[in-house]
């Protein structure tokens, strides 16, 4: 079922990347300098847009709880790791891990897995229904260039009885760094060897063709006006914008519906989460012992400096540790499965290396 982002949120984020981006210019806000009577009264973060709506829904009880006003802007995993590395926001959030040399240069930076969503395959294909089917390895065939209309077989093959076109497929990625970028292009780097070879994954790749969008609003602009196209997006965009959007088969060979039960069962193959602050969890292609489980679920992650003011320190993790945990209830109406209790244990143990 398709569910409804609050009303604004989508305008709001882009008035939050105007704020990010004049923060960054000056240096940053709370950047760990206490104020008022001594204590930091807000804090300001940028990056993913996947997590945008749920970091919207939090900063109003949080600050009506807590007096700290939180200013977020949606600028996309690649420049809010940016923003983390030059210290001009007090946290950064992406839905990839930090690579190696991203961890060297931001020296000391922590990322805590906040929020579980996913990543959707959305289309716009006049005359064809919602729930089309697909495999890894046909959706690496079309961002490859390999396969090109939508009638071509071997997309018949999985939607039996559905009349396809014989419109020009017209693949859309993101231009910026991106966390749905990571997901979407680890998962065909699982389910095609060519697609490994030649695009591999990363938040950011080079594309053999199709047009190319900034952030989820950039890409859903594209889908949405252009007939025969098919995009990679974060799930609450889909949902908020209605988009068409399709059935990914996972290691079982199902078609599970994106949604808050199927982004959970691809979590609960989780046996043990690491605690060190330095690493990724994958929740692409979870096993077949998952039946249920969705093949695009991700975390989306919080960066923070290890080293802060004291009062910055104390307000980030008193932040965080709200957000892992009451702040947890406001997902599902956005699509964010709530976390899996070790992983919010994990969470609290990385927490305490912030000071």
């Amino acid at each position: 079922m398709k569910r409804r982002i609050p009303a604004g949120l989508l305008l709001g984020a882009l008035v939050a990347v105007g704020i990010a981006v004049g923060i960054a210019a000056c240096g940053g806000s709370g950047s760990g300098k206490p104020t008022g009577s001594g204590s930091v009264r807000s804090l300001t973060g940028a990056g993913s847009t996947l997590v945008a709506p749920l970091v919207s829904e939090w900063t109003a009880p949080y600050q009506q709880q807590a007096g700290v006003e939180i200013t977020y802007g949606a600028i996309g995993s690649g420049a809010g790791i940016e923003s983390i590395v030059g210290r001009t926001v007090d946290f950064a959030a992406s839905d990839a891990p930090l690579t190696a040399s991203q961890a060297t240069v931001c020296k000391g930076c922590l990322e805590i897995p906040w929020a579980l969503s996913a990543t959707l395959v959305a289309y716009n294909v006049k005359g064809v229904p919602s729930g089309l089917r697909f495999t890894g390895q046909v959706l690496a065939g079309i961002w490859t260039g390999r396969i090109t209309t939508w009638s071509d077989p071997r997309i018949r093959k999985l939607n039996p009885g559905v009349k396809l076109p014989d419109t020009r497929i017209v693949p859309v990625h993101r231009t910026d760094g991106s966390g749905d970028t990571y997901a979407f292009t680890s998962y065909l780097s699982q389910s095609s060897a060519a697609f490994k070879s030649e695009i591999g994954s990363a938040t950011s790749v080079s594309w053999p063709g199709g047009i190319g969008g900034n952030g989820n609003s950039g890409v859903g602009g594209v889908l949405a006006s252009t007939n025969g196209s098919i995009a990679y997006m974060a799930i609450a965009y889909v949902f908020e914008n209605n988009f068409d959007y399709g059935l990914v088969e996972n290691a079982a060979g199902k078609f599970p519906t994106p949604g808050i039960r199927s982004i959970a069962a691809a979590a609960a193959m989780l046996t043990t989460v690491p605690t060190s602050g330095t690493s990724g969890i994958s929740l692409v292609d979870p096993p077949a012992s998952e039946p249920a489980a969705y093949p695009l679920a991700t975390f989306s992650y919080v960066l923070v400096p290890t080293a802060s003011t004291t009062a910055a320190g104390t307000a980030l993790k008193r932040f965080i540790s709200w957000a892992v945990t009451a702040g947890q209830r406001y997902g599902p109406d956005l699509d964010f499965a709530p976390l899996p209790a070790a992983v919010v244990s994990a969470d609290q143990q990385i927490l305490r290396k912030v000071r």
